[in-house]
């Protein structure tokens, strides 16, 4: 607009013949006009510049979210390779809980096999040690020997009084 006017006052200049005073004031209001464009492109060059500068930013965060995500990758793999590692080892614990289990049904079969065959010795030696106590008692109040009933199965332990030279003795 302001050129438009700048224009229009040239060609009146040219068509009137007005002189130096219309002149000074177009040559004047040219001035004002060059000195706002010359303002109107520093200032955009200066938002040019905050542009390219924004720009710049938004492409290093850009970059910086891409190796982020790359980042990301790399972890979820690991991740992924140790899950499954971890189920690996998962399933053969599973099957060696499954083998001592299998184990312990066995020892505990074995166990009872043991304590069944232990009642056993238990019941066959309860009705053999009563009639063996009453040998040795009977034996004891014929011959005066002490017999020790605490020791091993098969083994005869006792002591008896006998007179040496007419005094008791422990032999």
């Amino acid at each position: 607009r302001d050129i438009e006017e700048v224009s229009q006052g040239l060609l009146s200049l040219l068509g009137a013949n007005r002189a130096e005073a219309q002149q000074r004031r177009l040559l004047g209001r040219h001035e004002q006009v060059v000195e706002r464009l010359l303002e109107t492109q520093d200032g955009a060059e200066k938002q040019l510049r905050e542009i390219l500068t924004m720009e710049k930013e938004v492409a290093q965060s850009l970059l910086n979210a891409k190796e982020q995500v790359h980042q990301g990758g790399v972890e979820l793999q690991q991740l992924e390779a140790g899950l499954q590692e971890a189920g690996e080892e998962d399933t053969r614990l599973k099957a060696s809980l499954l083998q001592l289990t299998r184990e312990l049904e066995e020892l505990k079969e074995i166990e009872a096999d043991l304590e069944r065959q232990e009642k056993e010795v238990d019941e066959d030696t309860t009705v053999t040690i009563p009639s063996a106590v009453y040998v040795a008692q009977l034996y004891h109040q014929v011959s005066k020997i002490e017999w020790d009933y605490e020791c091993e199965p098969g083994m005869v332990k006792g002591r008896g009084m006998f007179e040496c030279h007419g005094v008791p003795r422990l032999c």
